[in-house]
């Protein structure tokens, strides 16, 4: 997920109508076109592995499933499904213009568009099968960096600068202690990527080249981890940025579902708890968005399709050092949200059972689609992208 600490720009006041269009229209099934959608009765994903103690502690991917038949009413907004020809689960997504974005996933898939979704090219670095990408920074349409989840040598990162015609490894994790979960990027050549706790500590990889090379930050700064605390490599969105120099970083598994605040790049790290459902190594905090320093989102819950997930969101407006729970929060599990490029109030959460939409901050939310999706990402020229299951890659479309 891309972030570069930009702050969402104010966009048209026909965007913000279609932003609009969206709260008052019922809920609609993802679909081929925002006009005429086609219902997702899938069920929802197979049972996901959560922190430790399981061999894989981020979402695992669901059985292949396909689509049913049939249309129903459709919002004035909703997601266009692109043609990626592929199977893959994306839960890496780089959102980078209206044209142009990027996918990571499951079997070492990476795709790249640079036409609006309408195609998608097969960038994934060659002999990468095995790995799992779950997360994916893009700084434009040749300069892109990946990273592969898991433990040990598992946790890799791999960068592109040529559209991903060829790609180099620039980090391989060798302790088997480790395993890597989220990036983010501060601007084009700064940036971070966590890895769970290591002697009791999360660990924190540091770039100053856009990727090319990597070093272990020092932990003393670091708060201790909770015992079974872990992050969830479901979106992509477990380590997130906004600004020059604050970051913060997503837990759960543990007795209590935590956001850490750093604002120095990583060195130093404050703690606080949230409200979102925790106790249990499937619960936790799963994706974060921050629109500045200041405002953020939370999003999260129990991923087992079978527990119902109350409290799945938590606000702040104090750079993450309260959090508190919405009064009409998202129906069930959410794993990533992202802000509306049109406004300064409004942003998306998704996951395998819907879309959720708020427009007054992340205070009540409504559900505006049916369709499963795992991440998303919106961009300041005013373009949003959801990623998931079954090679899901869609576009938020007016209609």
């Amino acid at each position: 997920m891309t972030s570069m600490g930009k702050t969402r720009r104010m966009m048209s006041a026909g965007l913000v109508g279609a932003a609009l269009a969206l709260t008052l229209a019922a809920p609609a099934r993802a679909g081929e076109t925002p006009t005429a959608a086609t219902p997702d009765a899938r069920p929802a994903p197979a049972a996901d592995t959560g922190p430790a103690p399981a061999a894989d502690r981020s979402p695992a991917p669901a059985a292949d499933r396909s689509p049913a038949a049939g249309r129903r009413h459709a919002p004035a907004l909703g997601w266009r499904l692109t043609p990626t020809g592929t199977d893959a689960r994306f839960r890496g997504l780089a959102a980078v213009d209206r044209r142009t974005a990027w996918a990571a996933g499951s079997k070492g898939t990476v795709l790249r568009t640079t036409d609006g979704g309408r195609s998608w090219r097969n960038v994934s670095p060659p002999g990468a099968e095995g790995l799992e990408f779950r997360d994916v920074e893009a700084f434009d349409a040749r300069r892109a960096v990946v990273l592969a989840i898991g433990e040990g040598e598992a946790s890799r990162v791999l960068h592109t600068s040529d559209g991903g015609a060829t790609w180099t490894e620039s980090f391989r994790n060798t302790d088997p202690r480790a395993f890597y979960d989220c990036m983010t990027f501060f601007d084009h050549r700064n940036g971070l990527a966590m890895s769970d706790p290591v002697d009791g500590k999360y660990r924190i990889l540091s770039t100053r080249d856009g990727g090319r090379s990597w070093r272990v930050l020092p932990d003393a700064g670091m708060p201790d981890a909770l015992p079974g605390e872990a992050g969830f490599a479901a979106s992509g969105q477990c380590l997130v940025s906004a600004g020059p120099r604050d970051v913060w970083l997503a837990t759960g598994g543990a007795a209590a579902a935590r956001v850490l605040h750093s604002a120095d790049r990583g060195l130093t790290w404050t703690v606080a708890a949230s409200p979102i459902p925790a106790g249990d190594p499937a619960r936790g905090v799963f994706g974060l968005a921050f629109r500045d320093r200041a405002h953020g989102l939370a999003v999260g819950g129990d991923y087992r399709k079978d527990q119902p997930s109350p409290r799945a969101a938590a606000v702040t407006s104090d750079a993450g050092r309260t959090w508190r729970a919405p009064a009409a929060p998202p129906p069930a599990y959410r794993s990533g949200v992202a802000w509306l490029p049109y406004g300064r109030t409004s942003a998306l959460a998704v996951g395998p059972t819907g879309t959720d939409l708020t427009t007054d901050g992340g205070r009540t939310w409504r559900t505006v689609d049916a369709g499963s999706y795992d991440t998303v990402d919106c961009t300041p020229d005013g373009s949003c992208w959801a990623s998931g299951e079954q090679g899901r890659v869609a576009r938020l479309a007016q209609g």
